[in-house]
């Protein structure tokens, strides 16, 4: 039977999962960081079965261990970047399959699927999932894939993951939820349903702006044996390096993301007392249409702040390169804040009439909120909208 003390350490908060990474393949020297295992091949039939790291390496199984534990998931495979998370889960699939996805998506993800996948065979069919219609999609497509991003990028929507899960469920329909724009610390798209939960490890979970990488979580062991055959057989691996350093930044996210959150909520607001600002979108603000299902759904309201300034692109992008702490690049989710004009950056490869169709206008910025003092973030702000007087 277990006891009261021995209960206390069963069920670890987000933190000290995220801190404590177990086994570091090195246990007798007392380390308490892993080392990094550069090597590109390994002695045949060392106990604990390396070959080459192309298909594994102790640095990618530190890793996975700690991002399935904060995930709640039986399952975890790193990739080298996130796109490479997309090209595994994508890559499982047969021409003539169908992918039915929310209309607004990473540019990237759009140009992966439309522009490498269309080449074999894949289908694409884009539906706007805050539309409650939306669901009998699934029902009436019968796809072969759900692709979801809640917040999606750039403009927050909210998604019902676990209304739109259910539904993809009762049809034997897998579901994935790419979570980099909340990451585990503020939304379990497996608990809600999913079948597999995608993230950027770049972003938020290394929060450094210093490594690429990816990974999918799942409780599926099917999709898991397919995510480690696609890491091994596309040579879509990360390096060992990468992942000790995304293993040390997992480490700091709570708090970070923390500051990040707080900072953001104020930003928001900011924003949206500003005569030059048309509107701002940010999940946890009563305006966004979404709010109370972000408020149901995420334990907090991220740290990306959307918004459409008054003006036209020359000066929208004029403000962007006005500001100083906010440098202008693409990428989120680091210490560093970040602005983004997205119909010239993340989204430029998306064609301009559909951009305009979903919201992505040419004088929408996109901000990814980072630890600065907000004092100073503030006064940034308040600096580059002189350029409208």
């Amino acid at each position: 039977m277990v006891n009261e003390r021995e209960q206390s350490f069963c069920d670890p908060g987000f933190s000290t999962r995220a801190i404590h990474h177990g086994k570091n393949f090195a246990e007798a020297t007392g380390t308490v960081m892993p080392p990094i295992f550069p090597s590109a091949t390994f002695e045949h039939g060392n106990t604990e079965g390396f070959d080459y790291t192309r298909s594994g390496n102790p640095n990618f199984r530190i890793l996975e261990s700690v991002l399935a534990s904060i995930e709640n998931s039986n399952f975890s495979t790193v990739f080298g970047s996130g796109v490479s998370a997309i090209t595994a889960v994508a890559s499982c699939l047969k021409a003539g399959d169908l992918i039915l996805c929310e209309e607004n998506l990473y540019g990237c993800t759009v140009r992966l699927f439309e522009k490498v996948f269309g080449k074999f065979g894949i289908k694409i069919s884009w539906v706007d999932f805050t539309d409650p219609q939306s669901i009998e999609s699934i029902r009436n497509q019968q796809p072969s894939l759900v692709w979801l991003e809640s917040p999606t990028n750039p403009l927050l929507k909210i998604i019902d993951i676990e209304t739109v899960c259910r539904a993809a469920n009762e049809n034997q329909i897998p579901t994935v939820v790419d979570n980099t724009f909340s990451t585990a610390l503020l939304q379990k798209p497996l608990d809600l349903g999913a079948t597999i939960s995608l993230t950027s490890t770049t972003k938020y979970i290394n929060g450094h702006s210093d490594a690429l990488g990816g990974v999918v979580c799942t409780n599926d062991p099917a999709w898991d044996d397919q995510m480690k055959f696609a890491q091994k057989a596309l040579g879509l691996q990360p390096s060992p390096f990468d992942c000790w350093l995304i293993t040390r930044g997992v480490k700091t996210m709570s708090i970070r993301m923390e500051r990040q959150v707080n900072n953001a909520i104020a930003i928001a607001n900011q924003l949206a007392d500003h005569p030059s600002v048309a509107w701002v979108k940010y999940p946890y603000r009563e305006d966004h249409p979404q709010s109370q299902l972000a408020k149901r759904q995420m334990n907090a309201g991220g740290a990306i702040v959307t918004a459409s300034i008054s003006g036209d692109q020359k000066s929208t992008y004029a403000f962007c390169k006005s500001l100083v702490y906010f440098t202008m690049a693409e990428s989120l989710g680091g210490v560093e804040s970040l602005v983004c004009h997205p119909a010239t950056m993340t989204h430029s490869s998306v064609p301009q009439a559909t951009r305009e169709s979903i919201g992505i206008t040419d004088c929408l910025v996109r901000f990814s909120i980072g630890c600065e003092d907000l004092e100073d973030l503030s006064a940034d702000l308040q600096a580059a909208f002189e350029i409208f007087k």
